[in-house]
């Protein structure tokens, strides 16, 4: 048991077991609510109607898509899951396109970082809407420029979590990089 206390004691290790935990019950929590508001064998309505996140998140990206795609003149149908481009292409927007993964990454990562209450609630609010933000570009471009056939061979969801995970592991640096800083600064 001494031995589990003084491993605690160690940050990293700390950092690490917290990080961990958090990403899998945040990751595994959306996957549940997902799963529990989809009609079949486990499907909840208490769920479905008031912890329904993925249709939530689903209907902000339409429509924050759809009004930037309107300010840029184009005409645009939107229902509960799909977006379509007069001209252009017919979007679905499943599950995996939401960025609740990367999202729960870096809630984990912000939450379990040893800093200032203030700075990770500030920082985890600027993070999330980056990472929408980002998935509202990718939504407009793929509206406009994608087109199946032409890019059978490349998969736009890797891509985009390549890009979102490198913006993320930037921000994250920068964001400890500034508490050793201010902490260095101080002593």
């Amino acid at each position: 048991m001494k031995g589990i206390k003084q491993l605690w004691q160690d940050p990293a290790v700390r950092f690490a077991a917290i990080f961990i935990s958090l990403f899998v019950l945040f990751d595994l929590t959306c996957l549940a609510l997902y799963g529990l508001s989809l009609p079949g064998n486990n499907y909840s309505q208490l769920v479905a109607d008031y912890l329904n996140i993925v249709y939530g998140l689903r209907w902000l990206l339409l429509h924050a898509s759809r009004f930037f795609l309107v300010l840029m003149g184009h005409t645009t149908v939107i229902n509960e899951s799909q977006l379509l481009v007069a001209g252009h292409a017919r979007l679905l927007l499943n599950y995996k396109c939401l960025g609740l993964g990367v999202m729960s990454f870096f809630t984990a990562f912000v939450i379990a970082f040893p800093k200032p209450l203030r700075q990770k609630l500030l920082f985890l609010i600027c993070g999330l809407i980056t990472i929408q933000l980002l998935n509202v570009i990718r939504i407009v471009l793929l509206a406009l420029y994608w087109h199946r056939a032409a890019n059978y061979f490349t998969d736009q969801h890797t891509i985009f979590d390549i890009v979102v995970y490198l913006v993320v592991i930037a921000g994250l640096y920068f964001w400890m990089r500034s508490n050793s800083t201010n902490a260095n600064a101080a002593n």
